[in-house]
């Protein structure tokens, strides 16, 4: 019996709309880790939350990889060095930037800087890879810088430079991220839990140390205890599950589009959680800075071996 083509074609499209719901839903939830940082610093150190967030994900995803450890397979040391650096660039050196630097800017600003890294991915894949960027993402390239210049046109506020270093740190770490990733997900050595899992407990307690000997031990109140496991628990294990779960159905194109949301819904969030505001001049810049992100993802999407990009 031949199946019902018109049937298979409609829950092909439901599926695929689950998964654009999933790609929001991923977006909100780490649209609002920059709105939980800032409320978690009036109790704990930035390095301390950054340690404490991506240890405890990796206890929550402990169990899955228990599971499916068989299907691993030894990792040889090769291997397991590019997982310490990649624990070491992302969670410890961005990461704790990230959090580090929420200290001295507001949430969207916070947002809006890591819009940025696609750019930096961009130049590195150039530099280290070889990878030539096209008509698309050379424009990506100046509508974000226009669109960045325009944001920041009024001037900073006090101590927003310096978080904005602390910040452009973290970016460069992102960057090694996501060239170290993308090198052992071309290989294919190694699944996503796992690639996701070891360098989250690598980076985690490595950040959590050096919060320990810089920040001191931590004195946990019942908010500071709520934020730090919603982190874990919803926006690092869940947020992960999610977002992988959707590119089962989504292309990495699709799903980077629906993540460049990202500022947006952080910067509605900010508004009314926190009562941060901005004015139209900065709305204008951070559209602009959107659409050439999205022109760079555009651009890669004619490629075969398409950038990565990297999230919360």
């Amino acid at each position: 019996m031949k199946p019902d083509l018109k049937s298979t074609r409609g829950s092909t499209k439901r599926l695929k709309w689950i998964a654009i719901a999933e790609a929001f839903l991923a977006t909100l939830i780490w649209s609002s880790s920059f709105i939980f940082v800032k409320m978690g610093l009036d109790s704990l150190g930035p390095l301390t939350i950054a340690g404490l967030r991506y240890t405890l994900g990796f206890v929550m995803l402990f169990p899955l990889l228990l599971i499916r450890k068989a299907k691993i397979g030894p990792i040889s040391k090769n291997l397991w060095l590019r997982l310490i650096l990649i624990g070491i660039s992302s969670y410890t050196i961005g990461n704790g930037a990230m959090f580090w630097g929420l200290k001295y800017i507001p949430a969207t600003t916070g947002s809006l800087m890591m819009g940025l890294i696609p750019l930096l991915m961009l130049v590195g894949a150039a530099l280290f890879l070889k990878e030539i960027p096209s008509g698309w993402q050379i424009l990506g390239v100046i509508l974000s810088l226009l669109g960045s210049g325009i944001f920041f046109a009024g001037g900073f506020q006090p101590g927003e430079t310096l978080g904005l270093v602390i910040m452009a740190v973290g970016l460069v770490g992102f960057m090694a991220f996501g060239l170290l990733g993308r090198g052992i997900a071309r290989e294919g050595s190694l699944d996503t839990l796992t690639l996701t899992a070891l360098p989250l407990l690598i980076g985690g307690v490595i950040t959590l140390i050096s919060a320990l000997g810089l920040e001191g031990l931590p004195t946990f109140s019942r908010h500071s205890v709520f934020i730090v496991l919603w982190l874990a628990l919803v926006n690092t294990a869940f947020g992960y599950w999610i977002y992988n779960h959707a590119l089962r159905k989504l292309t990495a194109l699709e799903m980077n589009m629906v993540m460049n949301l990202s500022p947006l819904f952080t910067a509605l969030l900010s508004w009314i959680i926190l009562g941060e505001h901005l004015v139209g001049i900065q709305f204008l810049g951070m559209l602009i800075m959107i659409s050439g992100v999205g022109f760079v993802q555009l651009g890669s999407s004619s490629s075969k071996k398409p950038l990565s990009e990297l999230r919360d």
